[in-house]
């Protein structure tokens, strides 16, 4: 019998696992929602069928399930992922605890599946960092990636449930609880916490995330990190150098035919990504894309994505549902 058990289930990453997963229906004979003491007891109602959450504690793990999705925050993860491995359970974490952990593959779907397969803890990467590889893999590929900049535009929902609330109770003009500033009416350009060298936590994640899932070590990348005042959805700029020379024409054609890309170009009719287009969808939406003429083999592109789903939820059930079928759509 196959069995998974959801870690964090009532959080906003956690309920969004119980959509996708529903939309889904993959293989799995039985289901178990967790979280914290707070929670427990909780009814919901996933699958036709009502759950009652169970509070995490340190007998969970020896249930032995066959698959685990966490979204409980870095020290439950440090805590217990690996108490779940010992008694065989396959891991899936959402949090930042293992991502850079050179033993622990990072893994986006459409981009290093391959890396999952046989593992027994498996890294989801942050948000920002997977909508951005799903659409540099193909480049990366074809004309091989010198440098990148990147520049996002980061929804408060990357904040949770608390990121949700500071946007609505500032725009009402209360003091906000989550950001160090008004959010209403105010671009932050500042995410997680400051560190020496002037960057954010946030802008490190992207660059050493990046070169980890790219399996590229030589890639030149640097990253301006910015939460702005709307609910869902993180849009980036992404500015990429090449080390191969290109046709615009059969870029754009390659970023169309790839995984998990969905290119919405057509300036002329003013068509382009837009954050509406990206909520509850799965896909990362690519436009504005043309030559930077400022620096030879070089481009600019804009990408949209559900930062909840994409971002997060969707990206760990669909390294699930590979590893339930063992099916290889990273083909580029």
């Amino acid at each position: 019998m196959v069995s998974c058990a959801i870690i964090g289930a009532t959080g906003l990453v956690g309920s969004t696992f119980l959509k996708v997963l529903e939309e889904k229906k993959l293989e799995i004979d039985e289901y178990y929602l967790f979280a914290s003491a707070r929670s427990k007891g909780k009814k919901v109602t996933f699958m036709n069928k009502e759950y009652t959450i169970e509070e995490l504690t340190e007998e969970t793990p020896k249930r032995k399930f066959t698959y685990a999705l966490f979204s409980a925050g870095s020290s439950i993860s440090d805590k217990y992922a690996k108490e779940f491995n010992r008694y065989g359970t396959i891991v899936i974490d959402n949090s930042s605890r293992f991502r850079m952990d050179e033993n622990v593959p990072l893994i986006v779907p459409e981009v290093n599946i391959k890396e999952a397969y046989g593992k027994l803890l498996i890294a989801n990467p942050n948000c920002s960092t997977i909508q951005a590889v799903v659409a540099l893999k193909p480049l990366h590929t074809q004309y091989k990636i010198r440098r990148i900049i990147y520049s996002t535009y980061q929804a408060v929902s990357g904040a949770g449930i608390n990121g949700i609330n500071d946007l609505i109770e500032t725009s009402l003009g209360n003091e906000p609880k989550k950001f160090p500033y008004k959010i209403y009416n105010n671009c932050i350009p500042h995410i997680d916490v400051f560190l020496y060298n002037g960057y954010t936590k946030e802008e490190e994640k992207m660059i050493n995330e990046t070169r980890k899932i790219l399996n590229d070590e030589t890639i030149d990348i640097t990253a301006t990190c910015v939460r702005v005042p709307i609910f869902n959805s993180h849009a980036e700029s992404i500015n990429v150098e090449f080390k191969n020379e290109f046709d615009i024409d059969n870029l754009k054609q390659l970023l169309a035919k790839s995984p998990g890309i969905a290119l919405v170009d057509d300036t002329k009719n003013n068509i382009y990504p837009l954050n509406t287009f990206a909520t509850n969808k799965d896909d990362v939406f690519v436009g504005r894309v043309r030559k930077d003429f400022s620096l030879k083999n070089s481009i600019n592109m804009w990408v949209v994505a559900d930062n909840v789903r994409k971002g997060a939820a969707s990206n760990a059930v669909q390294i699930l549902e590979k590893l339930i079928y063992q099916k290889d759509t990273a083909s580029i």
